[in-house]
């Protein structure tokens, strides 16, 4: 098993380059399905999670080519599956995507109960409930789900999510595409990957108002056409190399960013004492300039703090002055990283899904293992500046969802190297 090694590295300094977006590719992938014709999609990060979608996707009848670094090209003229493999499954939530773009353009899906971060319970009922309210029967077994179009398809519904759940949105936003009649999703997710979505689809035929707010209405159209894409940049990405930027006191120049899907955290770094120069596609982060205070989350559905950026953030405060408060709204399990970053010295106590940290930690280098993606990541911002060497086991986690990561820190300055046991 591989692990990193990262050492105190002190203030990190210079120009990073943010990839597109996991959470924006994997249903780009996913959506080429609807389509007969070739779907061409750019800015597509190397992530194990990527590789594990085109896997996916070639199982179900997709011939797949990288045109160039970055550049895939997704055929799918005949679906010769309409049942993803468990063995694929199992590995990544983010499968369940492909059960929209099924049942749309076959009428069928089938999907075992998929896998992913451990870090809370993430039920798929609303994505089922979704596609039983545009007419699809549904027939769950021990561990597979299948749902199943009437005679007359999928048809058009007035569709209330009783949470706004990124998956769901998009999975039923897909199924909706390709259905007879208007489909309104009521309290949909609002995130820019929803955004994102909607824009590839519009470019395929499809009609869909409404991406970004509450509610989202799409008139079914017959079938969908290819279409060229470029995935928006990672907001988590560029949120991480932000908050290294902070942790270390350092100074990073943050390319091929949307400062807009990063308002809350620049507001929290700034009540924290970081300076931060937004442009249109770029943001420089000033750690060095003065000292750092404490401050209060809460993480809320887009536009609200992102819960994938709490455990990064709580790792930056353990370094600064006073004690901060950060309360989880979204997953019930995503405190897994405190026991880890409490091994390196960090004191924080939980209550339920609220966390308090008492910052000025002495951080000390140790074996640590990473619970999830996002938790890896904070661990690796612990050790830049904990005293001696942090040693990250599992850091498969960390490899699903950042492209280049152990370069992209290296060339700021951080002593971090993979090695394997």
């Amino acid at each position: 098993m591989a692990k990193y090694i990262v050492e105190k590295s002190g203030p990190l300094k210079g120009e990073v380059l943010v990839s597109g977006a996991k959470n924006a590719v994997l249903p780009l992938m996913a959506a080429a399905l609807l389509s007969e014709e070739e779907c061409v999609i750019r800015d597509v990060p190397e992530l194990r999670d990527v590789a594990l979608m085109k896997e996916i996707l070639t199982s179900l009848g997709s011939e797949i080519k990288e045109l160039e670094d970055n550049i895939l090209s997704i055929y799918t003229e005949d679906i010769r599956s309409t049942e993803a493999e468990y063995d694929l499954v199992n590995k990544m939530r983010a499968s369940i995507l492909v059960m929209g773009p099924l049942l749309a353009r076959k009428g069928r899906a089938r999907i075992p109960l998929p896998g992913g971060c451990a870090i809370g319970a993430r039920p798929i009922d609303l994505h089922l409930k979704g596609f039983e309210a545009l007419g699809a029967q549904l027939i769950e077994g021990d561990d597979y789900v299948e749902a199943v179009a009437g005679p007359q398809g999928l048809i058009g519904e007035t569709i209330y999510l009783d949470f706004p759940s990124v998956g769901a949105t998009e999975n039923i936003m897909m199924a909706a595409v390709l259905a007879s009649g208007t489909t309104y999703i009521e309290n949909a997710a609002e995130e820019p990957e929803i955004v994102d979505l909607a824009n590839f689809l519009n470019k395929m035929g499809a009609k869909i108002k409404g991406a970004g707010t509450d509610t989202i209405k799409i008139d079914g159209v017959q079938q969908l056409k290819g279409a060229r894409h470029t995935v928006i940049p990672d907001r988590i990405e560029a949120g991480t190399f932000m908050l290294a930027a902070a942790i270390t006191r350092g100074a990073v120049h943050i390319c091929n960013a949307v400062p807009d899907h990063l308002k809350p955290l620049i507001a929290k770094l700034r009540e924290c004492g970081v300076r931060i120069e937004v442009g249109d596609d770029d943001i420089i982060v000033r750690g060095d300039l003065g000292p750092h205070s404490a401050t209060d989350i809460k993480t809320l559905p887009y536009p609200g703090f992102p819960t994938d950026i709490q455990s990064p953030f709580m790792a930056y405060l353990t370094t600064v002055e006073g004690s901060s408060t950060v309360i989880e709204t979204v997953f019930e399990n995503r405190f897994m990283h405190v026991a880890q970053l409490g091994k390196m010295g960090a004191n924080i106590e939980t209550a339920g899904n609220k966390a308090m940290i008492k910052g000025n930690a002495h951080l000390r280098g140790c074996q640590v293992m990473a619970t999830d993606l996002r938790a890896g990541a904070a661990l690796v911002l612990a050790g830049l500046v904990a005293e001696g060497k942090t040693e990250i086991s599992e850091i498969y986690h960390i490899e699903r969802g950042y492209e280049k990561f152990i370069e992209k820190f290296a060339a700021l300055g951080a002593t971090i190297v993979r090695v394997d046991d």
